[in-house]
């Protein structure tokens, strides 16, 4: 029981240091935000179930190495009733852990506890997992995330950091962010099917590049895939991406390169963009021209803040219902982005000398001059 309730107090008790906090936690007045601030070189760890009734939750290691608390916690015993009454009481959706160097053991036996709470958000961050752990005894034992965002954390496993951490969450994440990943070659034969996610957004790798990209986008374990997120992610070429997703066989809705370094893909082989693509993100990529090779119909086309020194021609877009041009040096103004369906978009003209030819017309057609 003490290791049980000890392994309890672990989730309850990563922190992150904030000099100008008077408590080492702090709820809201709502008492749904909760934030544990541990700096002193001996925290009062206890103060975190300040948090047990909030429901968004965030604790941080502050660089701390938790690895002295495996010989304080038993990390594959089975939790009591009565450990597992406290979990499934608690109010946490959303929960927040990170700056902290854990060892693997101990942040699965967490996940596995987090199986008994109601958490649909969770967020790994600055976090060096070390060593490994055996696979779960039970199928899929975790929680059942909706969300699952992952920044800067590095795994002992290499390749196979997402297939291991895998085991741990049941099927139905929906939503995957990897930012700043230490690898996203990922052993893809190891990597089981994400059944229901439907957002996998991999921005902020810029070494990722599109070849890293085929290999981080394992064929056939995305089946229900619809957006994909690429910013700041090394793309050089659409076509190059475009590659990438056909080989995955991947049938996305919406795609975003934007803040990438893109240049035009003129003489490059041919590429099928994936059908159902409606939404295509090429704001903030440097682009000079509209590149070729694009779908040949969008509902949504964004070229905004690029580098374009002309209006697009028509025979240079797809077929576009929502074109952004905003930001291009072309323009006079800042913003110009309109509906249209011709693949031009066109600022009106009220001229003085329109407005006068127009009234004359209509005045010859009232006096039965004009047809």
């Amino acid at each position: 029981m003490e290791r049980q309730l000890g392994f309890l107090l672990f989730l309850l008790t990563l922190a992150h240091a904030f000099p100008d906090s008077p408590e080492p936690c702090e709820l809201d007045e709502d008492g749904v935000r909760c934030a544990c601030n541990f700096s002193d070189p001996e925290p009062n760890w206890q103060s975190a179930f300040l948090c047990i009734g909030a429901t968004d939750v965030k604790f941080y290691g502050g660089g701390r190495s938790l690895e002295h608390f495996l010989k304080r916690v038993n990390t594959e015993a089975n939790p009591s009733k009565q450990i597992t009454d406290v979990l499934k009481s608690l109010s946490w959706q959303r929960l927040t852990l990170g700056n902290a160097r854990v060892p693997a053991l101990m942040l699965f036996g967490a996940l596995r506890l987090l199986g008994f709470t109601s958490l649909k958000e969770l967020t790994l961050e600055n976090l060096e997992v070390t060593g490994t752990a055996l696979p779960p005894l039970l199928e899929a034992s975790g929680p059942n995330l909706d969300t699952l965002r992952l920044s800067n954390v590095s795994w002992a496993t290499g390749d196979a950091w997402l297939a291991e951490l895998q085991q741990w969450l049941k099927p139905g994440l929906k939503v995957l962010h990897i930012a700043q990943a230490h690898s996203l070659n990922f052993s893809c034969e190891q990597v089981r099917v994400f059944p229901a996610l439907v957002t996998l957004d991999l921005s902020d790798n810029p070494e990722l590049g599109e070849k890293g990209l085929i290999s981080a986008l394992c064929r056939s374990k995305f089946p229900a895939l619809r957006v994909l997120a690429l910013r700041n992610a090394g793309m050089e070429t659409p076509s190059g991406v475009c590659s990438a997703l056909a080989a995955a066989s991947l049938q996305l809705e919406q795609l975003d390169l934007s803040h990438n370094s893109l240049r035009d893909t003129e003489g490059a082989p041919g590429c099928d963009w994936p059908s159902k693509l409606n939404s295509l993100n090429l704001s903030f990529t440097e682009l000079k021209q509209v590149p070729k090779g694009l779908p040949a119909k969008l509902n949504v086309l964004d070229l905004s803040y690029n580098r374009l020194n002309r209006q697009p021609r028509p025979d240079e877009l797809p077929k576009v219902v929502h074109l952004s041009l905003t930001g291009n040096p072309f323009l006079d103004s800042e913003s110009h982005s309109e509906g249209y369906s011709s693949g031009v978009v066109v600022a009106p003209v009220r001229s003085s000398l329109a407005v006068g030819l127009w009234a004359t017309l209509a005045v010859l057609q009232g006096a039965g001059l004009f047809a």
